[in-house]
């Protein structure tokens, strides 16, 4: 009788401790472990892809139903046919008149193709006896070969003699000297629609310098592959560079054609000039509409996919983890020697290729995830840059300086640091979201 009496005065002391625990445990919450911190992320994950994939299908349900009563046409036979998109170069009619009997300067790198990409825009002029005078080339030159952040000089083009004019290092606004005596300048360059993929960055200096010089800017407009959405920080000004110059969120959701119109209609060139703009749109385009790009718009963008998933990855660019460069499955796949291969199970070993001279982690095994599954992002995703920084043994190594320029604000790396989740991040992003997407609403050309 006493030992029942002792075990059941032993039960009721512990339960008594165990509630106490549980009390004190919610009012006042305990810092979590790494482990913990990972587990938490990995069930908001889960959770948020589970609504993701609903959405998804709706929208592809209404997708498929806009295509057909608005997107297609009927053929002899009664069946329904997409209209095929037709960027602005190729609509060559529309433009012609324009460049009767003026000296043009040209934009372009090797995905300014026409003739379903059968030739180069610059070919094409010169063949139709258009006065080309020269090529001026962004960041990875005339034919798209050169690193990211590679100083490209300038040169001749073999093929048709032309000048090249590099915009891109220490000269990436045309000088008054380079642009004098060309009466218009064609801007023809496919963008992927991400604030920090420097072709917008050059289209500001190009608009900025014809307005000065009173030179119209002819842009042949073409879609946009991330332009169904946007997302991210909103850049604050004191965080601009060339890899983001204006307020606009990561994925800011125009094409080029919409975007030069913004930086008029926005007076972010100097003084609040206006360059003289004049748009052939894309034909039988619109922002929900899927676009697959015919031509690598820059050597370490190879394909849909990682043109989809670069948005999300490029963050990895200012920190301690590669992003794939020196692989053939470039902003597809993440990793570093140091993350735990339990979590991350995929390897990959960077070597030098084309467009990645000196990749991070040359020669060393990198463990990672394969991310080639993930398509057709409809957000930027900060599981996996939040994963890796739980993953990462030295906390404080993992961010460099480049982070800040790429993220446009220092909240994003304070705000992993602390411990956020990515929905708790991307919730402080959703009132300057609102008032981007209010702003971009007056210059859109494609519903």
């Amino acid at each position: 009788m006493q030992l029942l009496v002792f075990k059941n005065t032993v039960f009721i002391l512990l339960f008594s401790f165990f509630s106490c625990g549980t009390s004190v445990t919610e009012k006042e919450p305990v810092k979590q472990s790494t482990l913990d911190q990972y587990i938490e992320v990995g069930a908001d994950i889960k959770e948020d892809n589970d609504r993701d994939l609903e959405r998804r299908r709706k929208r592809a349900e209404k997708n498929k139903k806009y295509e057909i009563e608005v997107g297609s046409l009927k053929t002899e036979d009664g069946m329904l046919a997409e209209k095929s998109i037709v960027v602005g170069a190729d609509q060559f009619s529309l433009y012609s008149e324009l460049l009767k009997n003026k000296s043009v300067g040209v934009v372009a790198n090797q995905t300014s193709r026409v003739d379903n990409n059968s030739k180069h825009l610059v070919d094409f002029l010169v063949s139709e006896n258009i006065n080309l005078k020269k090529v001026f080339a962004p960041e990875h030159g005339f034919r798209g070969k050169a690193d990211a952040g590679e100083v490209v000089k300038d040169g001749v083009d073999t093929k048709t003699g032309l000048p090249i004019i590099s915009l891109y290092g220490k000269n990436k606004k045309p000088s008054s000297t380079q642009i004098e005596g060309i009466d218009i300048m064609i801007f023809d360059i496919q963008d992927v629609g991400a604030r920090f993929y420097t072709y917008i960055s050059t289209l500001h200096y190009v608009m900025e310098a014809c307005a000065e010089a009173g030179i119209p800017v002819l842009i042949l407009d073409r879609p946009n592959p991330n332009g169904h959405y946007i997302d991210g920080p909103v850049l604050e000004p004191e965080h601009s560079s060339f890899v983001g110059m204006h307020p606009v969120p990561v994925v800011h959701g125009m094409t080029i054609g919409e975007y030069a119109q913004m930086i008029n209609g926005q007076g972010w060139l100097e003084n609040n000039i206006k360059a003289e703009l004049q748009i052939i749109k894309v034909k039988n385009y619109n922002h929900q509409k899927a676009y697959s790009l015919p031509v690598k718009p820059s050597p370490n963008l190879p394909n849909d996919t990682a043109i989809s998933l670069y948005p999300s990855l490029c963050f990895f660019e200012g920190t301690i983890v590669s992003a794939g460069r020196g692989t053939d499955m470039q902003f597809q796949v993440f990793g570093a020697p140091s993350l735990p291969s339990k979590f991350y199970p995929f390897t990959f070993t960077p070597q030098a290729n084309d467009g990645s001279k000196y990749p991070k982690f040359k020669g060393e095994t990198c463990n990672g995830l394969d991310l080639r599954k993930h398509k057709n992002l409809d957000k930027l995703n900060l599981e996996w840059l939040i994963e890796a920084y739980v993953g990462y043994g030295k906390k404080k190594d993992f961010f460099n300086n480049f982070f800040t320029n790429l993220a446009g604000t220092t909240k994003l790396q304070k705000q992993i640091e602390n411990g956020y989740t990515y929905r708790e991040i991307r919730a402080t992003w959703l009132r300057d979201l609102e008032k981007y997407d209010a702003m971009r609403k007056q210059y859109m050309l494609y519903e």
